[in-house]
């Protein structure tokens, strides 16, 4: 049985509004007389802290580091360069998220694909592709599924009904990964120093809270799995720089209750379990993590893409300049990659870190380092 995660009531004196919290905050580390660091597994948290400025009003006393929680940016130039591959299957429509299309592979992109008459096109979701493949029954529609523990259950879902339905022109190339494997191996590389880890809010709501237990039973490392409101993190932080402290012992915490239940969204790790078997992945600045990432069961391989259309692709070349591996390791700041905000911006990325809506240099590149953020 899986340790449960705690869930601590709000007590009826704690503060009211984000300033009093972040006050409160920085008196306890000021007493300690040590600051505290902290790493947020979510590219959703990324945005709301940079957005809300929380990272600014913390300086000083918490600093808050991004980790490898945007899934465009972990996916390797490789696994890029391999979907770009698809555009040159005859007839083929080739399906992803909005997010993937700019971001560059190794020689090119999706969008650069498209405009030299790829037939590439954006979808909200694994069902939207299914509709495509039954819409052009004569054409093959490979959809390119990115993403962790919180789109793979739709991508297991809409392979579930191509079979079902007996659709034999809809076909998923899964560069889909596992956080829990990716939490293991930033800690095992034993080049960061952490007080604690922020956990992401909508994988635990797949998989529960209790799958981030083996970071204080195992590491010693506190973990609290947050919401995505400024007070919703700010609690988080406060009950990760206590334990940081020594306050109080180190444990998982579940502060977004209202929506992580004990064992998470059964229904979802099912479909997961049905389809999908873990799988050795690579992650861009982590390599090769053996579990990390989800392949089509066997069951399913008529669905899976990488085997349907098999491609030689070269070996990926890397980006001189470009520090995205260091910055999702937390090993540097977004402005501390040479690139930052001169060759490398939003409207001309050389890093997939840049593109995403979720990624930390575009985090930073649209609402800055936060000195003067306000909650």
């Amino acid at each position: 049985m899986r340790e449960r995660a705690v869930v601590r009531p709000t007590p009826p004196d704690a503060p009211g509004t984000a300033a009093a919290w972040v006050a409160l905050i920085r008196r306890k580390v000021e007493e300690a007389g040590r600051p505290v660091r902290l790493m947020e597994f979510c590219g959703t948290h990324t945005m709301a802290i940079a957005r809300s400025g929380l990272r600014g009003l913390l300086r000083g006393a918490v600093e808050l580091v991004s980790g490898p929680g945007c899934p465009v940016c972990v996916t390797a130039d490789g696994e890029i360069d391999r979907m770009l591959a698809y555009c040159d299957v005859p007839g083929a429509i080739v399906a992803t998220y909005g997010d993937l299309l700019r971001v560059p592979g190794s020689r090119s992109s999706l969008a650069r694909r498209r405009a030299e008459g790829a037939d590439v096109r954006m979808v909200y979701s694994a069902l939207d592709a299914l509709e495509l493949a039954r819409e052009n029954p004569d054409r093959p529609v490979i959809f390119l599924a990115v993403g962790f523990e919180t789109t793979a259950p739709a991508a297991a879902l809409a392979v579930q009904a191509a079979r079902e339905e007996g659709l034999g022109n809809f076909f998923v190339h899964s560069a889909h990964k596992r956080t829990p494997a990716a939490m293991r191996a930033l800690l095992e590389a034993g080049d960061l120093r952490l007080d604690g880890i922020l956990c992401p809010g909508h994988v635990s709501a797949v998989l529960g809270a209790e799958a981030f237990a083996f970071l204080p039973a195992e590491y010693g490392v506190p973990a609290a799995v947050a919401g995505f409101e400024p007070l919703d993190i700010l609690l988080a932080v406060d009950h990760l720089v206590d334990a940081a402290l020594g306050l109080r012992p180190p444990d998982l915490w579940n502060g977004y209750a209202r929506w992580v239940r004990p064992g998470g969204n059964r229904k979802a790790q099912a479909l997961l379990e049905a389809v999908f078997r873990p799988c050795e992945a690579s992650w861009r600045g982590l390599g090769l993590l053996p579990d990390s990432g989800f392949r089509l069961r066997e069951e399913f391989a008529e669905f899976d893409a990488a085997i349907r259309f098999p491609a030689a692709v070269e070996e990926a070349r890397g980006r001189p300049g470009c520090r995205c591996g260091d910055v999702l390791r937390g090993l540097l700041s977004p402005a501390e990659c040479p690139l930052f905000g001169t060759g490398c911006r939003p409207d001309r990325p050389v890093g997939p870190c840049m593109v995403s809506s979720e990624g930390a240099c575009a985090a930073w590149y649209r609402y800055g380092p936060g000195e003067e953020g306000t909650a």
